[in-house]
């Protein structure tokens, strides 16, 4: 790249939308687990919470963010914090949040045994969950800016230039949903006029505590939207803007194009927008100089990828912002979103080549690009010369690696078929072999996969890493596990088992370690949802199986017991999904990849014997753009590979599948498209709402809606999962509907575990001799 003339006389800031919470050594995780126990008080609790705040700011500022954002830390969730500030607190909540805030707070995210939490789903397309915001037309909002304006006064008195960052809201309405009890067809956004005063009221607030800009993000925007939608958008910052006792507003959204939103915001009376400029949101630089630019107004460009882990293209990015700087008064420089969904420090990462090293980049790495990109922006191209040489270099040495090209995979991914992604007999055919083959009783029961991950394992993995036992104990130790978990299960009465999967680290993790083309972190914990951390794998190359990864284990568990006993797997699209996945190719190639190293494990397992196989694909539905119009080639390669991984095996070999917390609505004819014969899913804290959209679809094959909600510590009673159960007998035919708990057991313990699913398989008893 040739010197660029600098952006004499404009200041350029560096900033970021948000920062992970979770520390160093996850130090948040263990303080609020320690806090839940009686092992922490709410005071150290805070303490924590202050000093991980303290450090982020530090971090940033030190790496040359100059305006460091506020309100971004959180306890739990941010969209929860978000209902607790506009008062919108269910009402089986609020006595427990008048006694006490903090435990209030903490059972609207977790529940306690009586009372349920709120509903989580996943933030837009992320590996993120939020707590689903509960309202309807008695819903009274009362404004609470207490956490806001103490994490905006606590940076300010340590020095730093401040944005406080609030969920906008419109966008908190439209993530919301009818409280219980509410009529479905209740729309949220009627309540904008009643919100409105309220996010007024914490703007005031801020102001008088010193803020000059706060940001409203407003990432539903970027969503199809219809014309009723963007009027109330045009309306809300029209309101909002027009108020002189408010500080400056900056209103952001990313993940995708703006769309038709740009231009109503660019109408706005705010003073400035923060767009997303990368590879998925690139549209938004036509459109904004389509709509004559930002005259008047601040550009904050996103143009280091906040969701990715791969080091940023320095020229790309810098010819980017000298085009928009022609299109606002002020650019400054950002990453496309908050930095909360990527680990904290790439440098952590010991074990991994140091020179693909150099080809990631972690939240301390985009923070430093973020700085260096201002820096080339505001005294041109040659004040960055050394880091322009360095990032061109690194770019060449992923881009030839052997790493990322493999002919062997690239040969026999050319050489699929259309035939090899369909099975040989219709489903109808296959549902018969399967019931002769197994002879399981109406409403069958089952588990998803996983059993409590004890202490004792964790133990034990962390000791074979230690060199403290050798390979031979530790796998005592395993066989001991599977043998106690399927006696349990036997016990229970439960109709198919599995081994509990107590080798397993991670259900993506286990499955990268083991294939060719992925890395491993020991660091790079990701916040899923409240204290769950993840630790995404990174999907750097070509991949392929060398050898086979469950068979063993599978084989073992099934020689121990006369009941089925199912292979677990995770498929292709959450292998990607729930990696930090390549951008060097189109996503459908490398889920190809990934389903043929899946076939041959699928083909290993029922050649041992294995009449049950479970593909996961709890990321199907999280993983739909954005735009309706992206998702027809999306739901084409996702069920494709799905189908190439599981297509091979006998007709009376009966393939399962699970899925998360989603909006299934929408996705019916790709859930059918998988030609999956049993597909369970979550649905005990939406009440069975995805029995009824299957149903009104016509879904035609067996399908397990959750009947026990394993994120929360409540022990369901029998009477409790018997009545979900005849709800969705209510859809679901008793021939076609399985029994079993809404996901995998791994972060539950075995007091709740025994407990619960004693009183699923009761429950189904009961309802079994109903029918």
């Amino acid at each position: 790249m040739t010197s660029t003339t600098p952006a004499a006389g404009r200041p350029i800031e560096a900033t970021v939308y948000g920062y992970p919470r979770q520390g160093q050594n996850r130090e948040l995780k263990k303080s609020v687990e320690g806090y839940w126990k009686g092992r922490t008080t709410a005071d150290a609790l805070r303490a924590t919470a202050r000093d991980l705040r303290r450090t982020n700011w530090r971090q940033l500022a030190d790496a040359g963010i100059t305006e460091v954002p506020t309100g971004d830390f959180s306890y739990y969730d941010h969209v929860l914090d978000t209902s607790v500030m506009v008062g919108a607190v269910p009402e089986r909540h609020r006595a427990a949040a008048a006694a006490d805030p903090l435990d209030g707070y903490f059972a609207m995210a977790r529940g306690t045994q009586d009372v349920a939490p709120l509903e989580m789903t996943k933030w837009f397309d992320t590996n993120y969950h939020y707590l689903v915001p509960e309202l309807g037309p008695d819903t009274v909002f009362t404004a609470d800016s207490t956490q806001q304006v103490a994490q905006l006064t606590e940076a300010l008195g340590l020095g730093h230039t401040a944005r406080p960052v609030l969920v906008g809201p419109v966008t908190y309405l439209l993530l919301a949903k009818p409280a219980p009890g509410v009529a479905a067809d209740f729309e949220p956004l009627a309540l904008l006029d009643r919100l409105l005063p309220v996010y007024a009221q914490v703007l005031a607030d801020l102001r008088a505590a010193g803020a000059e800009w706060v940001q409203l993000d407003e990432p539903a925007l970027v969503q199809d939207r219809t014309p009723a939608e963007l009027a109330a958008t045009a309306r809300a910052y029209r309101e909002l803007g027009g108020r002189s006792d408010r500080p400056k507003l900056l209103v952001a959204s990313y993940f995708d194009r703006l769309g038709e939103a740009l231009p109503v915001l660019a109408k706005a009376p705010v003073e400035g927008l923060a767009l997303d400029f990368t590879e998925a949101a690139a549209a938004n630089l036509d459109d904004l100089a389509a709509v004559g630019g930002l005259p008047g107004k601040r550009l904050v460009a996103g143009v280091v990828g906040g969701r990715n882990i791969w080091i940023n293209d320095y020229e790309k990015s810098l010819g980017t912002l000298a085009t928009l700087l022609g299109l606002a008064d002020r650019v400054d420089v950002a990453a496309s979103c908050s930095l909360l969904h990527v680990p904290l420090d790439a440098a952590a990462e010991r074990d991994i080549d140091p020179q693909v090293r150099r080809w990631l980049a972690f939240a301390r790495q985009k923070t430093a690009e973020v700085a260096t990109l201002a820096r080339g922006l505001a005294r041109g191209t040659d004040a960055i010369a050394a880091e322009l040489a360095a990032n061109r270099a690194d770019l060449a040495s992923r881009a030839g690696s052997a790493l990322t090209h493999d002919p062997a995979v690239r040969a026999r991914t050319a050489a699929v078929t259309d035939a090899d992604g369909r099975r040989d007999r219709p489903y109808a055919e296959r549902a018969a072999a399967q019931r002769a083959h197994l002879g399981l009783p109406l409403l069958p029961t089952t588990t998803i996969g996983s059993f409590p991950q004890t202490t004792e394992l964790r133990t034990a993995r962390a000791d074979l890493r230690g060199g403290r036992i050798d390979t031979a104990g530790y796998e005592d130790r395993i066989r001991a596990e599977i043998r106690e978990v399927l006696a349990f299960q036997e016990k229970a009465g439960i109709d198919v088992l599995v081994h509990g999967e107590p080798e397993r680290n991670d259900m993506v993790q286990y499955f990268a370690e083991q294939l060719t083309g992925y890395l491993a972190t020991r660091h790079g914990w990701v916040q899923s949802y409240g204290t769950r951390y993840v630790r995404p794998p990174v999907l750097a190359g070509d991949i392929s199986r060398p050898d086979p990864m469950t068979v063993r284990w599978t084989t073992y568990a099934q020689s121990q017991t006369a009941r089925p006993v199912k292979g677990m797997l995770t498929g292709p699209v959450t292998m990607l999904a729930w990696s930090f996945v390549r951008d060097d190719q189109p996503l459908g190639d490398t889920a190809r990849q990934v389903a043929l190293a899946l076939r041959d494990e699928v083909g290993d397992l029922e050649a041992a014997g294995t009449a049950v196989i479970q593909v996961d694909e709890p990321a199907l539905r999280e993983t739909l753009p954005l735009r309706a119009a992206d998702h027809a080639g999306y739901l084409a390669w996702a069920t494709e590979s799905f189908r190439l991984t599981t297509a091979g095996v006998r007709a009376d070999t009966q393939i399962h599948t699970h899925m998360c917390y989603a909006e299934f609505g929408d996705i019916v004819e790709a859930i059918e498209d998988l030609d999956a014969d049993v597909i369970s899913l979550e649905a005990a804290r939406s009440h069975m709402q995805v029995a009824g959209e299957l149903a009104g679809a016509g879904y035609p094959r067996e399908v397990g809606p959750g009947v026990w909600d394993i994120h929360s510590p409540r022990i369901p009673s029998v009477a409790e999962a018997a009545a979900l159960l005849r709800k969705g007998l209510g859809a679901i035919p008793a021939e076609r509907l399985w029994v079993n708990p809404d996901c995998g057991l791994k972060t539950r313990g075995w007091p709740e575990t025994r407990a619960s699913l004693e009183n699923l398989v009761e429950a189904a008893r009961q309802v079994r001799a109903e029918n």
